[in-house]
């Protein structure tokens, strides 16, 4: 007869070891669930995911559930360690390993992958060949540029000659745009998009940001669609940097957004009324970009963040503006050519935008960094 008691401590001391200390699929730490048929232990997100897999999985709480001993043994027997030699063996080096606080589809995709479809055991390379490949095709649904409604649109990526393109209609003969590997990046954007499969594709154009909004009802589709794009990515990278090493690569496949939400703005004189703007800051380039809405297809302004060493700081002030705007939380930002200011709601996104500029300003620049500076100075 299996003692609760005694099963339960058992495997709260297992999953306090290294390697089961940590979700086996998403990272997040101190895991409090298990699954009776993989042997490892998860989070209670993931737990839910796990559930529903097509094979049947059962998974139990490690704190509240009775566990046989058989069960107890088979997860001594096994643990994260041991399952991810097995589900984790041949994972491509441009494939995206969700953490705790990515969107769903990415984790349960993750989690399909690994254990209902079987792609990185070595035995079936039939998926991994999908985005993998030197083309991939997929027809999603894209939202128009100055309407809100998505429309059906044939993208087309290559990596032979590093683009990806997207076309109006099947038989179209040339297409509505060829996006380069140079500058593009895409991110998951459930939230801003609307839909739980969103995906935000940006790129440069006349040296300013432009923003697809895609989606596919299929979360394996769309995933699969990222994945191919990571993966012609950091082929491009290996060609533009053949003397870097993948590993160091891997973080300039992907650029996530630092810090993202609204702000009131002023004009470049400061006498020009406050107006509500949509800021987006990347830590990776160094740009702070403004749009009117979230869902704008190019952007209004981009600034360049430097260092402090090179007159770039930031600072605090409070107090009602004459200027028309609404908030009173305030931010200066202090460039060489210029000051800006921005208003926040509330003393957290005022807090949370700070720590967002201080981390930019006392990361060291790169050559790259100062293209990027010039470049944009040459543009205003």
């Amino acid at each position: 007869m299996a003692s609760l008691e005694r099963n339960n401590r058992i495997l709260l001391d297992l999953v306090r070891q290294p390697g089961n200390n940590v979700c086996a699929d998403c990272g997040a730490p101190e895991p409090d669930w298990g699954s009776c048929t993989l042997g490892v232990f998860v989070c209670l997100n993931c737990s839910g995911l796990h559930r529903n897999l097509l094979t049947l999985n059962r998974v139990k709480s490690i704190r509240l559930d009775l566990w046989e001993d058989s069960l107890v043994k088979f997860m001594q027997e096994r643990g994260n360690s041991a399952a991810k030699a097995i589900f984790e063996k041949c994972v491509p080096a441009f494939y995206y390993r969700p953490q705790q606080k990515d969107c769903i589809v990415l984790k349960e995709q993750w989690v399909r992958a690994k254990y209902e479809r079987k792609e990185f055991t070595g035995e079936n390379c039939f998926h991994r060949q999908a985005y993998s490949s030197d083309m991939f095709e997929a027809i999603l649904w894209k939202k128009g540029k100055d309407k809100k409604q998505f429309l059906k649109r044939i993208f087309l990526l290559s990596r032979k000659d590093f683009t990806l393109k997207y076309f109006i209609k099947e038989d179209s003969k040339s297409p509505k745009a060829v996006i380069s590997m140079k500058d593009l990046n895409a991110v998951f954007q459930p939230e801003k998009i609307g839909q739980a499969h969103g995906l935000q594709i940006s790129y440069l154009q006349d040296e300013r940001t432009r923003n697809l909004f895609v989606y596919h009802e299929s979360g394996h589709l769309i995933v699969s669609f990222f994945n191919a794009i990571r993966a012609t990515r950091l082929s491009y990278l290996q060609k533009k940097n053949p003397t870097l090493q993948t590993n160091e690569l891997i973080p300039q496949i992907t650029r996530h957004c630092l810090k993202e939400g609204y702000m009131e703005k002023t004009g470049p004189t400061q006498r020009e009324p406050f107006k509500k703007r949509w800021f987006t800051l990347c830590s990776l380039n160094r740009k702070l970009l403004y749009f009117k809405t979230p869902l704008d297809a190019t952007e209004l302004g981009a600034v360049f963040i430097g260092t402090e060493g090179h007159s770039y700081s930031v600072s605090e002030f409070s107090g009602r503006s004459s200027r028309g705007g609404r908030w009173h939380c305030g931010i200066t930002l202090e460039t060489p050519g210029r000051q800006f200011m921005f208003m926040c709601e509330l003393e957290q996104e005022q807090k949370e935008w700070l720590e967002a500029f201080t981390k930019v300003i006392s990361k060291p620049m790169t050559p790259e960094d100062y293209s990027n500076e010039a470049t944009l100075r040459r543009g205003k």
